[in-house]
């Protein structure tokens, strides 16, 4: 199943595995139109909007019963796509507001936040996505789905929310004009944090510093 196919008028589009495609589609090309970096006033607005609705199309997934594959071992799909000059342009785009903190498993007690970035992340979403794509293009549509659901649990759907979480927080900070506080350098390859670190690196990212450049405004 080629690009040129993949939304073919044969293809039913009442069929869970065509909707479920379509979805994940539209954000990879979506995410891939915003590194770019041809429109940054709404970048932010823009990345909040895809990755919820990528999430819908993971919770209907993980409602789902177990896909099981129509084969014991996967078949090859080929060569993964590179995603590191993406990885490098989201960074440039969110660069005030990249790194953010993150507690892994809220079900696990007293687990500490950890540093994460929203470029790395979004890429890591995109390199399993793609991944169950090239089944889909391949016609193997049941090991597509088996993956994207897989994966949803091991990893992208987490890292997914964890990122809706970071954008949703820009946002609050933005809209209702609260200023984030100085982080004195957090960044990703510290292993020890203390309770400062529910906030974003910013270095006193004011609303303004981020609001302009990115096409947010604080409430009135």
């Amino acid at each position: 199943m080629s690009d040129a196919t993949l939304h073919a008028s044969d293809q039913n589009p009442d069929d869970f595995v065509v909707q479920i495609a379509d979805q994940i589609e539209s954000f990879l090309v979506a995410v891939t139109e915003v590194a770019k970096g041809d429109e940054p006033a709404s970048a932010v607005p823009f990345l909040l909007l895809e990755v919820s609705q990528l999430l819908l199309a993971g919770g209907r997934l993980g409602a789902h019963e177990d896909i099981v594959p129509d084969e014991r071992y996967e078949p090859d799909p080929g060569p993964e796509a590179d995603v590191d000059e993406l990885r490098e342009n989201l960074a440039r785009l969110l660069d005030p507001i990249d790194v953010y903190s993150e507690v892994f498993d809220p079900y696990e007690p007293r687990k500490a936040p950890v540093p994460a970035r929203i470029s790395d992340d979004l890429a890591d979403v995109i390199t399993d996505l793609r991944h169950g794509m090239a089944h889909y293009r391949a016609g193997r549509t049941t090991e597509a789905l088996w993956w994207w659901q897989f994966s949803y649990f091991s990893n992208w759907g987490p890292t997914a929310s964890a990122v809706l979480r970071a954008l949703q927080s820009v946002l609050i900070h933005v809209r209702l004009n609260q200023p984030l506080e100085e982080l004195d350098g957090l960044d990703t390859d510290q292993a020890d944090l203390g309770d400062d670190t529910l906030e974003m690196e910013a270095g006193r990212v004011m609303a303004q510093e981020i609001g302009d450049p990115l096409g947010m405004h604080p409430s009135k």
